[in-house]
């Protein structure tokens, strides 16, 4: 058998995988193509990749046979069941240091010798054939083995590829969010039409909020259907997601991280999912009576752009944070100015918002949050007026801002030396023994410092309290 000469295989041919694959072929990369639908293979490789050094395999041991070591193989299959199945068909063929690009299982893996790799692809079917953002992440040693094809195969900005090592995705979920808000905002509340936010859209993009997601937003809202009603008003208000979103929350409460905007995001999908219910109760559950806005219109679009600019730097303050707590679990020594950088091609949160993250960790790589750098703690200083205005209308109107209320929400959290967490503890002490630690400068004979401290609130208990640990 002749000698392999793949430098990389990719399982999975629907509209992702196969970009992705002829990207890779562009940038000089023989890949070897595999699907559990053998037939869509040679469908492949007569049509679309006619004409290519693609090659294509017909069972995972061809595929294998045809990887130069270590071997790569990247699953662009559905999260779950089907990527447990493909590796467990992989295994046998495989040998220490072969690395599977996916985004489970890296410590069983790891055990195995094998090497894993999770990588987000950001930027859609364009993106991954033209050049997407790719954000990998898993175990470091496998970087090195394929950092040279990902880099080629991200999208370039200034000669500098959208792509590092990282780990976590889903913050793309904030941004729409907010843009939704700020249109149901404008429309429901001013009662602007499509054209008219369309144009404020524009406008804001070519400002702080200058970025992909803005910008095709005012295109979709400009774009009229055959009988001249905007097409957005036609479609279904109920959003659909593929589960990036879900997996960023999960991890978030794994990690003990507040990212609450992004589960904020991932909620409104489910709730706009519950349709039929809501038209049940939209004809039951009465709201505030709509009084016409009065006031200064500028002024309240104005606002509401600082609203969404604030609300904003908080959502990527959370993800961050995020990164930053997985890093120190997993041992990752992450470039959080690359990552910023890698964000701003390719992929559908590029903007220009992502040059000032970039910049905040380049001048201290250890920055403990967005929100200490001197850029961003004016920034959203000097939105925070119109911010609350914008969030307090929208309460009045009843309309509803899940991701503009959180943002805020964490923001005066995080600025608070003390929060009501002492009625908390109190609570789980009086109800279950849970116990709770003492205040800094409250303590006494009774009240000792770094202990696990129960009372007896009624005298009617025990002294014996409940193991104390974090869930």
């Amino acid at each position: 058998m002749s000698a392999p000469t793949g430098d990389i295989g990719l399982i999975g041919l629907a509209v992702m995988g196969q970009n992705l694959i002829l990207n890779m072929n562009d940038k000089g990369y023989t890949v070897v193509a595999y699907n559990r639908t053998v037939s869509k293979v040679d469908d492949f490789l007569n049509n679309e990749a006619k004409g290519t050094n693609v090659q294509g395999a017909h069972s995972i041991e061809e595929l294998v046979a045809k990887l130069k070591r270590p071997r790569k193989i990247i699953l662009l299959v559905k999260a779950g069941p089907a990527v447990d199945n493909f590796i467990q068909q992989l295994e046998p063929h495989l040998e220490p240091g072969d690395i599977i690009n996916t985004i489970r299982r890296c410590e069983e893996l790891e055990k195995k010798g094998l090497l894993f790799v999770g990588c987000g692809v950001s930027g859609g079917e364009e993106g991954a054939r033209h050049g997407p953002s790719l954000m990998p992440g898993g175990s470091p040693a496998a970087w090195p083995a394929i950092k040279e094809i990902f880099q080629a195969t991200a999208a370039q900005v200034n000669g500098e590829p959208c792509c590092d090592w990282v780990g976590e995705g889903g913050i793309e979920y904030g941004d729409m969010q907010l843009i939704a808000e700020g249109y149901d905002i404008l429309k429901r509340g001013l009662g602007s039409n499509e054209s008219e936010i369309g144009d404020i859209f524009d406008k804001w993009n070519r400002s702080v909020l200058d970025s992909f997601l803005i910008e095709i937003t005012a295109n979709i809202l400009k774009f009229n259907d055959d009988d001249g009603v905007p097409l957005v008003t036609k479609i279904l208000d109920s959003a659909g997601q593929k589960g990036t979103g879900k997996w960023t929350a999960v991890a978030a409460l794994d990690a003990g991280v507040p990212v609450t905007l992004i589960g904020e995001a991932v909620f409104a999908r489910f709730l706009s999912a519950a349709k039929e219910e809501r038209v049940r109760a939209s004809k039951i559950l009465a709201g505030p009576q709509k009084e016409p806005f009065r006031g200064d219109k500028q002024q309240f679009i104005d606002d509401l752009e600082q609203a969404l600019y604030a609300s904003k730097i908080i959502s990527y303050t959370q993800g961050f944070m995020l990164m930053r707590q997985t890093a120190k679990e997993l041992k990752w020594n992450l470039n959080y100015a690359g990552i910023a950088r890698m964000w701003r091609g390719g992929c559908i949160i590029k903007s220009v918002f992502l040059n000032d993250i970039a910049v905040a960790y380049q001048k201290n790589k250890d920055l403990e949050s967005l929100l200490f750098d001197d850029f961003f703690n004016k920034a959203v200083h000097n939105a925070q007026p119109g911010w609350r205005r914008i969030i307090a209308q929208a309460v009045l109107w009843g309309i509803p801002t899940p991701a503009f209320s959180t943002a805020l929400a964490f923001f005066d959290g995080y600025r608070s030396e003390i929060l009501p967490a002492n009625i908390i503890q109190g609570q789980r002490d009086y109800f279950g023994a849970h116990t709770f630690r003492v205040l800094p400068g409250k303590e006494n004979d009774r009240l000792k410092r770094d202990h696990d401290i129960h009372i007896n609130w009624t005298g009617r208990g025990g002294t014996v309290s409940a193991s104390t640990y974090s869930a």
